[in-house]
């Protein structure tokens, strides 16, 4: 059976790096557009026209270092700061003294914001907070006065520049914890699939030898007892279970990861199965199968838990009723879901018993029916009349609740 591993990646945090990409670009072009439509009014242009220049070659040079936190560099920050700070620095040397103070853009104009946000995205509030702080020292020192619409402008990009930082530290804590729900949900669901493959198979084993050994007697009693005490531990050992510990990407910006393995059937592949032939191995002199005569398709991992689930359902017959008790399977085919039903002709279940056999840890309706056909999307509905039998009703959606599961997490890879 081939194993494949499937990386389902979270991240709010990417889309901010492509937007301020895109920001630093058309900021860019709109300083420059603002200093052509001024140009008249400087008094020293070609000192302008130097820094545009650089700052021009620097912004598209520099696209793909602000693609991601790894490529983000703090020598990256460090000088992309260093340009935006100069620029604001040399704006009384290239504009005209009044136009300066009379609150005219300085030459990197709304570009400067864009490096501010780069330290927010990179390293949350307190990045934010130091840069956005050297900003305002040199817009205030730029005007020489600590004017209305100077402190208005510089108090805006502070705050601004801080709150992003912090949606970006809970934005990671969120992925982190959805990570960890994501692995711990798919480690629950795991455990229960082995608890149902034992339960189905090495507990049931365990059961028959203790109470064959307890009926021979002798040597097979004690052999019976062994087995009836490892049948307790095991059965305490699937009801628990280790979560593996969760993981994050290598790049924080590309946000946290989960890992799971799928194990797909090697036999059938992803072609649907008729349920038919997986059921017909039931029937006997004991066990009554009905069915459509047309095939009952349905996905490969739908039609085998449903066909475990059966299964287990006359398990129980045999165990609670008897050996030779009679059991009855009809199989319908609806247009959205197939319905099995498992009738039996037993004394029924008292009321309150399926609690209490799950309290002792017998998983047998709680993990074996019940829970196959939730994973599939599907319900299993125990009717028990005490003297009337018992009846499980199984509805299993032809588009299976694990597919659609599947085709969710595609959506975050």
């Amino acid at each position: 059976m081939a194993r494949r591993e499937r990386v389902m990646r979270m991240s709010v945090e990417q889309p901010l790096w492509r937007a301020l990409a895109g920001y630093r670009v058309l900021t860019m072009l709109y300083a420059i557009g603002v200093f052509t439509t001024a140009y008249a009014g400087f008094t020293r242009p070609w000192l302008a026209l130097a820094y545009y220049a650089v700052l021009s070659v620097w912004t598209l040079a520099t696209l793909p270092k602000v693609s991601g936190a790894v490529s983000c560099t703090k020598r990256f920050l460090a000088v992309d700061l260093t340009i935006a700070l100069t620029g604001i620095m040399l704006t009384p040397f290239a504009d005209a003294h009044e136009r300066v103070m009379d609150g005219g853009p300085t030459l990197p104009s709304i570009w400067t914001a864009g490096s501010v946000l780069a330290f927010a995205i990179k390293g949350g509030w307190r990045w934010a907070a130091f840069a956005s702080t050297l900003v305002a020292v040199a817009n205030i020192a730029e005007r020489g006065t600590p004017a209305r619409d100077t402190v208005h402008n510089v108090i805006l990009v502070w705050v601004a520049s801080i709150a992003i930082g912090y949606v970006v530290e809970v934005a990671r804590a969120s992925e982190r914890t959805l990570a960890r729900a994501l692995e711990i949900e798919a480690a629950t669901r795991e455990r229960e699939r082995l608890a149902r493959d034992i339960h189905d198979s090495v507990l049931q084993v365990l059961a028959m030898v203790q109470r064959r050994g307890a009926v021979i007697g002798g040597e097979a009693a004690e052999l019976g007892r062994l087995a009836g005490e490892q049948e307790v531990a095991l059965r305490n050992l699937v009801s628990g279970g280790l979560v593996p510990v969760s993981r994050v990407s290598e790049d924080a910006a590309q946000g946290a990861l989960v890992r799971a393995v799928e194990e797909p059937d090697a036999e059938t592949g992803d072609e649907p199965v008729d349920l038919r032939a997986l059921l017909a191995r039931y029937a006997g002199a004991r066990v009554n199968l009905a069915e459509p005569g047309a095939p009952v398709l349905l996905p490969p991992d739908a039609a085998r838990e449903l066909a475990a689930a059966v299964g287990a359902a006359l398990d129980n017959v045999r165990k609670h009723v008897g050996e030779d008790a009679r059991a009855w399977i009809l199989v319908e085919d609806e247009p959205d879901e197939v319905i099995v039903s498992v009738r039996d002709e037993g004394p029924g279940i008292p009321e309150g018993r399926l609690t209490e056999a799950e309290g002792e840890g017998r998983l047998g309706v709680a993990l074996s029916i019940r829970g196959r056909l939730r994973d599939l999307g599907g319900t299993a509905e125990l009717i028990s009349v005490p003297g009337q039998g018992t009846e499980v009703e199984l509805r299993a959606p032809k588009e299976t609740g694990g597919a659609a599961a599947r085709g969710k997490a595609a959506q975050h890879e």
